[in-house]
C-alpha cells in the first residue's frame, strides 16, 4: 500500500472553484445585461448614463469586474506557475500581473462610482 503525503499550499481546488463561480456569475450578468440592452435599447449618451446610474447596475457591473479580475489572476498565476520555472522571473511577472489588475480594479471603481 502506498501512502500519499499531500503538501503544499492547496491552491488547486480553491482556485478551480473561484474560477467556476466567477465564470458562472459573469455569464449570468452578461445575459442579464443583454436582456436589459434589448429591452431598453439605449441609443444616446443620456440613455446610457441613465442606465448605468442605476444602483443595481453599478453594483452588478462592479461585481462583474471584480470577478473578472479575480478570474484573470487565478488563470495567470496558474499559467506562470506551470510554464515559468525560474523563480525570480515568475515572481516579477506575478507582481506585474497583480499591479496591473489592481490598477484596473481601481480604475473600474473610479469609472463606475466617480462623478
Amino acid at each position: 500500500m502506498v501512502k500519499r503525503t499531500v503538501s503544499g499550499a492547496h491552491y488547486g481546488i480553491v482556485g478551480w472553484l473561484v474560477q467556476r463561480v466567477s465564470a458562472a456569475f459573469m455569464a449570468a450578468f452578461i445575459l442579464l445585461f443583454l436582456v436589459v440592452l434589448i429591452a431598453r435599447s439605449p441609443s444616446s449618451y443620456a440613455d446610457w448614463k441613465m442606465l448605468m446610474s442605476q444602483e443595481w447596475m453599478r453594483i452588478g457591473m462592479q461585481l462583474f469586474y471584480f470577478g473578472l479580475f479575480l478570474h484573470a489572476w487565478i488563470g495567470m498565476r496558474d499559467i506562470l506557475m506551470d510554464y515559468v520555472h525560474p523563480t525570480g522571473i515568475r515572481l516579477v511577472l506575478q507582481v506585474a500581473v497583480i499591479l496591473s489588475l489592481s490598477v484596473y480594479a481601481i480604475w473600474s471603481v473610479r469609472i463606475l462610482w466617480g462623478n
